[in-house]
């Protein structure tokens, strides 16, 4: 989306309360929001989904407060990550694990790909919250560490760090059949 049709789009939400526009807005962001919010939560699509909704939402009610001082999609990720990391602060520890998996069907390459899917994300898993969030910004959102600084509310050196030791942790973790 260009810059001048979010400032349309936003100006008109603002001033206006025009949930169409705001509607435009969400289609335009939920893709790329919904997969940063898949990846902090660990592949949980519903929780995915209530964080998404919830995002928006807040964004729909503060949107008069938007005041331009970083991009909307900067904005709009830094209140999913709120909303990521208040869950996470209010959660409690028993949460199973994923239900429902089937091998019917596969072949000796998708079981590779599973596999290698499954080893990436048990990696991602586990990083801390905030390692998590800072390599699936960079490498999976491809943000640059400044605006990932504005939206984790961290200077760039603490966001540095936390890049270079989420992947340590993640070459330490992901075991190569090499």
């Amino acid at each position: 989306m260009k810059k001048f049709d979010e400032l349309r789009l936003i100006a008109q939400c603002a001033l206006a309360d025009n949930r169409r526009a705001f509607g435009l807005l969400v289609e335009a962001y939920q893709p790329q929001l919904r997969r940063f919010l898949m990846n902090l939560t660990g592949g949980n699509e519903s929780l995915t989904d209530d964080l998404a909704q919830e995002t928006f939402l807040k964004a729909y009610v503060n949107v008069r407060n938007f005041k331009g001082m970083s991009s909307f999609s900067t904005w709009l990720y830094r209140i999913a990550y709120n909303e990521f990391y208040s869950h996470k602060r209010s959660e409690h520890p028993t949460q199973g694990m994923d239900e429902g998996f089937s091998d019917e069907g596969l072949t000796d390459r998708s079981v590779e790909s599973i596999d290698a899917h499954l080893t990436v994300k048990e990696a991602l898993q586990a990083l801390g919250a905030t390692e998590r969030a800072v390599i699936t910004l960079f490498y999976i959102e491809d943000q640059p560490i400044k605006k990932i600084a504005q939206i984790m509310d961290m200077p760039e050196g603490t966001i540095k760090s936390h890049l270079r030791r989420g992947e340590d942790n993640l070459k330490q973790t992901i075991k190569t059949p090499y």
